[in-house]
């Protein structure tokens, strides 16, 4: 495995991230470098253990020493009200330089050519998602919404664009953009306008190496889709009926007059025999206006062969060329939008990394950092999933990831390991997969 993409590499990078961050402190309270307390709250949601940093402090009592110094690179063990009051005034777009930095050195891997998909494009799927609520504790970063009782909710989220392919179980964190309050602005922030605000900072990088957007039908109208277009960015963008009145309008026209393309394949499920229709046009006004762009737009009704039983039905405006040699694949890419809701967003908050749990507040940019730092941790076992064998091996042993975690937490807590290779391979050898 690439040294760069071992833990002890990655975290070697994050660690030079941290240090060359702006330190807003001032006068001689500077016992603990910022890169200990990054390092210290990224250690907690890589082991998913928010006990992590009190059991390295009983570790290095018994031990002299504590996996947060060796495995980690912490010099010091701060305490947790210490390292909210030094993460606070980071902003979370100061961390976006780890994130290129994996997707850079993938890049020399198989691992990101393994993610073209139609077109030899890489597909990105935007959605946005709610990680805290409260009705009583709130920053100025907070956004807010009144609730049906008159009491007003206050909220972070934040938009976590993924990299996805059909039939590929991972996805691959980029970077995010936060959902907040933008000097100059009278209306609240949004997630659409987060995602534009993510098209101007990283669209072109991502162009340049050919890229196609998915997104739901929020992303599917005229100022997007034309800020994607002066980026060179591809998209696949669900388009529902009750929300585009042009595009249908003329669906149906066509339809009646028998210029729709349409093609039918039959699969066998495994169980019953499956009918996809697809339907499909080119050139179809996404507005009403003068100046609308045209777009192709396409079908896929999915029904139960013989009783016609309805399975799926979804449509897409994209502005690749739709024929019965494309339609399929545009399709099948355009549905690989859900792997961001089940890959991603659901992983983050049912499977231990706890997304809307509040682990600090802060009045600045703490809740927003903090996220940042646990959507690094999902990715760096990600890369670890693709590109490290015993991780694998042992991840697969295990069986689920709550399994995975104890196990990591147990060990940590009464283990010193000098390093992360001694640590896969205790795991492997105790499972004794060198012999299965």
């Amino acid at each position: 495995m690439d040294e760069e993409l071992s833990v002890g590499g990655l975290l070697k990078r994050l660690e030079q991230v941290f240090d060359s961050l702006p330190d807003a402190r001032r006068g001689p309270n500077t016992q603990y470098e910022l890169a200990d307390a990054g390092l210290g709250a990224f250690a907690v949601f890589f082991t998913q253990s928010p006990s992590f940093l009190a059991h390295q402090r009983a570790l290095k009592l018994d031990k002299r020493w504590s996996n947060a110094e060796r495995l980690f690179g912490l010099h010091a063990l701060p305490s947790d009200p210490q390292i909210r009051t030094l993460l606070d005034p980071i902003a979370p777009a100061l961390l976006a330089p780890m994130y290129r930095h994996v997707f850079q050195t993938l890049e020399k891997t198989p691992v990101v050519a393994g993610y073209r998909s139609f077109g030899r494009q890489l597909l990105i799927a935007l959605d946005g998602t709610q990680y805290f609520a409260s009705k009583h504790i709130h920053c100025p970063q907070c956004s807010q919404r009144q609730l049906s009782n008159g009491q007003t909710q206050y909220f972070h989220s934040v938009l976590t664009p993924v990299l996805v392919r059909p039939g590929q179980p991972q996805v691959l964190a980029l970077e995010p953009e936060f959902v907040v309050p933008q000097d100059g602005h009278a209306k609240q922030d949004c997630e659409i306008q987060a995602a534009k605000r993510w098209l101007t900072e990283h669209g072109t990088f991502y162009a340049q190496r050919g890229a196609t957007i998915l997104g739901d039908d929020l992303y599917c109208h005229q100022p997007f889709c034309q800020a994607l277009k002066e980026k060179h960015l591809h998209f696949i963008l669900v388009c529902k009926p009750e929300a585009h009145g042009p595009v249908y309008t003329t669906v149906d026209y066509w339809a009646a007059q028998g210029l729709l393309g349409q093609k039918v394949v039959r699969r066998w499920n495994g169980r019953f025999g499956e009918l996809d229709t697809y339907r499909y046009a080119e050139h179809l006004p996404l507005t009403g206006e003068p100046d609308t762009l045209f777009v192709n737009w396409c079908e896929l009704t999915t029904t139960r062969e013989g009783s016609g039983e309805l399975l799926y039905r979804n449509s897409w405006a994209t502005d690749f060329p739709l024929t019965d040699t494309t339609v399929e694949a545009v399709v099948r890419d355009g549905r690989a939008r859900w792997k961001i809701e089940n890959e991603n967003n659901n992983v983050l908050k049912t499977k231990g990394y706890h997304l809307a749990h509040n682990f600090g507040h802060g009045q600045q940019h703490l809740a927003a950092l903090l996220l940042s730092l646990n959507l690094l941790a999902f990715l760096f076992h990600t890369v670890l999933d693709l590109l490290d064998e015993r991780y694998q091996a042992i991840r697969r042993t295990l069986g689920t990831r709550r399994t995975f975690f104890q196990d990591l937490e147990t060990l940590l807590r009464y283990v010193p390991f000098a390093e992360w290779n001694a640590l896969w391979t205790f795991m492997f050898d105790g499972l004794d997969l060198n012999t299965s």
